[in-house]
């Protein structure tokens, strides 16, 4: 089975937005976005996908992405 990937680290990058600015616009802690940003979770929240993509500009398929894993087609 693949696996998503949480590509945030690179669209933080592109919009020139730092860690502690999009906590703070999300409302989420800064501990638990760099979790996010750095795919140390296994669930993520429609509401705070929501936030994200409202504060980044941006659209859920910007921020997730789907890869195989390797073997499988």
């Amino acid at each position: 089975m693949g696996h998503i990937i949480l590509r945030l680290d690179r669209l933080m990058l592109e919009k020139k937005i730092s860690l502690n600015d999009l906590a703070a616009q999300v409302g989420i802690t800064y501990v638990n976005l760099s979790k996010l940003k750095n795919n140390h979770v296994s669930a993520l929240r429609f509401s705070t996908l929501a936030a994200i993509c409202k504060a980044l500009q941006c659209q859920p398929g910007d921020i997730l992405e789907y890869a195989e894993e390797e073997g499988e087609e």
